[in-house]
């Protein structure tokens, strides 16, 4: 469930991306001869629509909870899934550099024991055996937690830093970089978002969907991160959409603020992020922002459905533009 606004915007949008991407490709791993003649030489992968097949189970509600740290973020996943095949075990997608704690694998509240959980396809697939009293069609709920290092993530998908702040990029198989899990389009999700950081190094902490719950958070809850001045905020995107469309930014931000009001007589809060010095530079993308989610009313009678819309926009986002649903990832420099 992609956003108005991304919609109004999808021309430019891919432009952006195009450009991004390109320009990413040449830069992300400067120095390095022998991978840039490795990027030119990988052929592309041929996906025939005539191939397709259903994913192995369909996953209704994601609740993630951030512990942000520069090379050591902790992900606890928890996911709301339902069968959908007759198989003994499903596979889930996941980064190979990425790290799954020990004996942090559970489904329906109950720990698998290692024997159970394997990492295969040289770590890149999670293969879970299930018990045999779950069958195709019966929900079940699987929680993982995993450690990576997003400093340390120079392919900038997934989670990463972008200088001093975590930035995210999940189209097309970025997803994978930040939890296990089905990373395709055609799985849709409800989630539920929980980022935790220190105060005075992340004080802007934006996921996608509406704010629900913000405040100090406790430091021994969160030993991992390292600080005594920690903060949370929780989203909520009760609208299904696929895993590439997931955000996360978090990082020392000031903001410009306007409001619009939908045709069905709702004040949406709307928001652009900048570094400081850059929020004179914003009014004009407010404006454009607001006369697109006008336009999308009165051409398509589409009304934007959450109470706020987010702008982030830092020089060095590693791709030129990204509509996720609610919290749009631009770059300053185009």
């Amino acid at each position: 469930n992609r956003s108005n606004v991304g919609q109004s915007l999808g021309r430019i949008g891919s432009f952006c991306r195009w450009r991004g991407a390109a320009y990413t490709s040449m830069n992300a791993n400067a120095g390095s001869a022998e991978t840039s003649v490795a990027v030119k030489a990988q052929a592309p992968v041929v996906k025939k629509l005539a191939d397709y097949q259903p994913p192995p189970l369909w996953i209704d509600n994601v609740d993630l909870t951030f512990k942000l740290h520069s090379t050591e973020t902790r992900v606890l996943g928890v996911l709301t899934c339902r069968l959908n095949s007759d198989a003994d075990s499903i596979d889930l997608d996941m980064d190979a550099g990425m790290d799954l704690v020990d004996g942090a694998v559970f489904l329906n509240g109950t720990q698998l024991d290692a024997s159970s959980v394997k990492r295969v396809a040289s770590g890149a697939v999670l293969n879970l055996s299930l018990p045999a009293n779950i069958s195709r069609g019966d929900e079940f709920e699987l929680k993982t937690e995993v450690v990576m290092n997003p400093s340390a993530n120079k392919a900038l998908e997934g989670l990463y830093m972008s200088k001093d702040t975590f930035c995210t990029q999940c189209e097309a198989e970025g997803f994978r970089k930040i939890t296990p899990f089905v990373d395709r389009p055609d799985v849709m999700s409800s989630y539920t978002t929980k980022i935790i950081a220190d105060r005075k190094r992340f004080p802007v902490l934006l996921s996608n969907g509406n704010l629900v719950e913000s405040g100090a958070y406790n430091a021994e809850d969160a030993s991992c991160i390292g600080s005594d001045d920690l903060h949370y905020a929780t989203y909520v995107d009760p609208w299904r959409k696929p895993s590439y469309l997931f955000a996360l930014v978090a990082g020392e931000l000031v903001h410009i603020e306007d409001s619009m009001r939908t045709m069905g007589g709702r004040d949406v809060a709307l928001r652009i992020y900048v570094r400081a010095g850059d929020e004179g530079k914003c009014w004009h993308a407010m404006e454009s922002l607001k006369k697109s989610m006008k336009w999308d009313e009165e051409v398509y009678g589409r009304e934007y459905d959450l109470d706020v819309f987010n702008i982030v926009a830092v020089d060095d986002f590693n791709m030129g533009a990204m509509e996720n649903k609610s919290l749009n990832i631009f770059n300053s420099k185009y």
